[in-house]
């Protein structure tokens, strides 16, 4: 049986808590991920004329990854928002909008990836900071993931769940399976599992774990989560997906 990791990694628009712009930073601490998919947050991809302002193609150029773009912000001058990072061909994707009324901006990235000739459906997201909100999106989300037909599923993201016990996270629980809270944030002293990496089905969540290097402290407000996940097999990816 086939493993590969994937990661959930909220960047911080590249500022670290030293109060630093430092994209370079951001990707090196991908580097140390090893990952063949990451959802990245947060990642601010205008061009400013510096070589490495457009974070997004910055950092893909720098780590090799091929990236999906998912803004939830445009401008003159690029986007803002979230982006997937993959090693695997790119069969599909789509953006996903998930904005509630008078809130900033929230969207999703859905991708189908062709891993091992395997089939791999992810989400990438950043929820909201109400709970109203979050509600809204989390119910968004689960009626596209009830309506999708893949033997392995991946949401990752920046869930901004404070508390364990909140109704959102139960209702992602109930349909994708409990996950391991992990602590990511803040990055110096983290606390709160706002990042998550959920597997469905459960029993392909080899392991999970917090990325706690030393530049990873310091690149990002939020510490990387990442993943060892099995690759069920027995579907092929269908041709013409």
């Amino acid at each position: 049986m086939a493993t590969f990791t994937v990661a959930s990694y909220n960047v911080h628009k590249c500022v670290g808590v030293d109060r630093r712009l430092d994209p370079a930073r951001v990707g090196r601490v991908i580097g140390e991920l090893r990952a063949d998919i990451i959802g990245l947050q947060e990642v601010d991809n205008r061009s400013s004329g510096a070589h490495d302002s457009a974070q997004m193609e910055y950092l893909a150029r720098e780590t090799g990854y091929e990236a999906i773009p998912g803004p939830t912000i445009k401008y003159s001058n690029g986007h803002y928002g979230n982006a997937l990072f993959t090693r695997w061909p790119v069969l599909d994707k789509q953006e996903i909008d998930l904005s509630f009324s008078q809130r900033e901006p929230r969207g999703a990235i859905e991708a189908l990836l062709s891993v091992h000739h395997e089939e791999v459906r992810v989400i990438v997201t950043h929820l909201g900071l109400t709970f109203y909100e979050r509600w809204y999106q989390i119910a968004r989300l689960t009626n596209v993931i009830m309506e999708r037909n893949s033997p392995l599923f991946l949401l990752l993201g920046d869930i901004n769940e404070w508390f364990p016990t909140a109704r959102g996270q139960k209702r992602l629980h109930g349909i994708l399976g409990k996950t391991p809270a992990t602590r990511t944030f803040p990055s110096r002293l983290p606390l709160l599992s706002l990042d998550r990496i959920w597997v469905k089905p459960m029993e392909a969540l080899r392991d999970i774990r917090v990325h706690k290097s030393k530049l990873a402290r310091v690149a990002s407000d939020h510490l990387p989560v990442v993943a060892a996940v099995d690759l069920p097999q027995g579907e092929r990816v269908r041709k013409n997906s």
